[in-house]
């Protein structure tokens, strides 16, 4: 963990800003929860704990400041609330998500399929893509399941 805050501290610095108390705690709290898309409710709630002098809004400001650095990505999957997300050194990309329309369950692809098609996008097109994101929005194989059961019952 330290050595990603240490690269976070740089990404800071290169562009001018200091990794504070307050920024440190919510970038460890990011980092313990990776794997939870967190809002930033959820990451004031669990910074409290570390921090418990640093108010909400520093929280959203510290939040939005790591989004425009591609510290954090900013997402939303479409249920109005604002998550972030850290993004991996070893990818040059975001990774995408299933996300369940039933239970709200997320599970990441880690994997980048896109390649190919930012090779073509190059090639067709003229099109450097810089980035991209992609969410699949479907019903995931617990609530398949739980819905197959209700069928048969019916």
């Amino acid at each position: 963990m330290e050595s990603r805050i240490d690269k976070i501290k740089q990404q800071l610095q290169s562009q001018g800003y200091k990794l504070t108390p307050q920024r440190e705690a919510t970038v460890r709290v990011l980092l313990e929860n990776e794997e939870d898309h967190l809002s930033a409710e959820d990451v004031f709630m669990l910074v409290k704990d570390i921090a418990p002098e640093i108010g909400l809004a520093t929280v959203y400001r510290t939040l939005e400041l790591l989004s425009e650095l591609h510290v954090v990505e900013k997402m939303n999957f479409g249920d109005g609330v604002a998550r972030y997300d850290l993004r991996a050194d070893n990818n040059k990309h975001h990774h995408h998500h299933l996300i369940c329309v039933q239970c709200g369950t997320m599970s990441e692809i880690l994997e980048d399929w896109l390649g190919p098609l930012e090779e073509r996008l190059e090639r067709e097109y003229g099109f450097t893509v810089l980035d991209h994101r992609l969410d699949f929005q479907g019903i995931c194989v617990n609530c398949k399941a739980k819905n197959d059961a209700l069928k048969v019952e019916n």
